[in-house]
């Protein structure tokens, strides 16, 4: 049994969803959740930016002794997954490879759309790990939402100007007769409700969270690193921003109070 426990981080509050996955797959593990909303968004950034900013994070968790380090923003995982796993020296998870597979099972048309940050669209990750995911053609197309991640942020979750914003961003993929659509930043869940009524009903979304939960489950049990403990984990949490609107949102969205939440200079690491 390993009692240490599992770090995770984001550029901001959509890593909340990543979280909220894992707590419920695995609810006796402790984490180390950090936010860096206050250098967010990640997906307007340089690849070095993105990189420096993800192996301070990787730091910081290091030095709270996790014992794994879930990559839970997609422009990092495009742009860092490599640096952090050389430097980290403990299993390091991803969310590409997921969310990749979670779409090659749902599609049944071949015609999948997927929305990022401009930094995750640039990389063309997800076409090229949609496809290692297919047997035969398919037919990728991908759209940059840079507002969606200041929606999720403000917590502008249903409210009438993201839904316009929201069909702006889908119509072009709509157009293209998709079937299946990749939330492929991980605030996108939080903005998932306003998402799906602009898809329409046809349109399958893919949260990779489960999937997500599912590999650290799997990675945890086989490198001996499961907490066999019965009691309920603990979650403490850091930001680079406001540790109030960070506790007001993320209690709003995990449907529990955020307590332990302190505000830490990232730029330290």
């Amino acid at each position: 049994m390993n009692k240490r426990p599992i770090g995770v981080f984001d550029s901001g509050l959509g890593g909340l969803t990543v979280l909220k996955a894992v707590m419920a797959r695995l609810p006796h593990e402790d984490t180390i959740y950090f936010g860096d909303s206050g250098r967010a968004p990640y997906g307007s950034k340089s690849a070095d930016t993105v990189t420096k900013f993800s192996l301070q994070n990787a730091r910081f968790l290091l030095e709270q002794q996790v014992k794994m380090i879930i990559i839970a923003c997609n422009t990092a995982s495009s742009r860092a997954f490599d640096a952090v796993s050389q430097s980290a020296g403990l299993p390091v998870i991803e969310v590409i490879g997921p969310g990749a597979r979670a779409a090659a099972q749902a599609t049944r048309n071949r015609r999948i759309g997927v929305i990022g940050t401009r930094g995750t669209v640039d990389s063309q990750v997800y076409p090229a790990a949609i496809r290692r995911c297919l047997d035969g053609p398919a037919d990728i197309y991908q759209q940059a939402c840079p507002l969606f991640v200041s929606l999720a942020e403000e917590g502008w979750w249903d409210r009438p100007v993201t839904y316009d914003i929201a069909r702006i961003y889908l119509e072009p993929l709509l157009e293209r007769g998709i079937d299946t659509l990749v939330l492929g930043c991980t605030h996108y869940p939080l903005l998932s409700g306003v998402i799906a009524a602009a898809a329409g009903p046809d349109v399958r979304l893919v949260n990779a969270g489960a999937p997500i939960a599912g590999i650290v489950a799997q990675t945890l049990e086989r490198t001996g690193l499961i907490n066999d403990s019965r009691l309920p984990g603990k979650h403490v949490y850091f930001t680079s921003d406001s540790v109030e609107q960070f506790k007001t949102l993320g209690s709003a969205f995990l449907d529990e109070p955020v307590e332990q939440a302190y505000r830490i200079d990232i730029e330290r690491y």
